[in-house]
């Protein structure tokens, strides 16, 4: 049976991971292009994103290994009972991982990426400088992965433990009986 108190858990620091990603997006850095004499150059504002997105990063994180630890991760321990649970409990594992790797590259991406400010200089006002900021879109698309992998990752942990509860029933013959020897 799938531990309540597990799936409770892993909700709701799915849940703050998704609040802080959605939070980085609506705080990216902004610029600004300020003159100074004959220079030019870019003033950003307070980067407080890509904290958040950090912290959305290392919470889903927490929330995978998490569901990995109680489940063994698929591949270790003891065998699970060849059923449709079974089959479910191996594609929600792809599936959440592959899930969980695109949404942790969008928020390390979006981190990083927001963090970095230009330091070019335009020395005569001719030319117009441009102060490079994240593009809008990326904490989103970080946002929706968490999601997509919160639910995946309950599914993969419910569909194993239904797996995993009980033993293998032989209804059938299982073979080569030794009674006629």
């Amino acid at each position: 049976m799938a531990s309540t108190l597990l799936l409770v858990a892993v909700f709701v620091i799915d849940l703050i991971a998704f609040a802080l990603a959605v939070a980085a997006e609506q705080r990216r850095s902004s610029a600004d292009v300020v003159q100074d004499g004959n220079t030019s150059y870019c003033v950003y504002d307070k980067d407080i994103a890509s904290s958040f997105g950090v912290g959305s990063l290392l919470l889903l994180l927490l929330s995978q290994l998490l569901i990995m630890a109680a489940s063994r991760c698929l591949c270790c321990g003891r065998a699970m009972r060849p059923s449709g649970s079974r089959a479910w409990a191996i594609v929600l594992f792809i599936t959440s991982w592959v899930f969980f790797f695109i949404g942790e590259v969008c928020l390390l991406a979006g981190s990083v990426r927001n963090a970095y400010h230009t330091k070019y200089k335009g020395i005569l006002s001719d030319q117009q400088i441009s102060c490079q900021v994240l593009r809008k879109g990326v904490f989103e698309a970080g946002a929706a992965f968490v999601v997509l992998t919160g639910i995946v990752s309950e599914l993969y942990y419910v569909s194993y433990s239904k797996a995993n509860d009980g033993k293998a029933t032989y209804a059938r013959d299982t073979g080569i009986t030794m009674g006629s020897l």
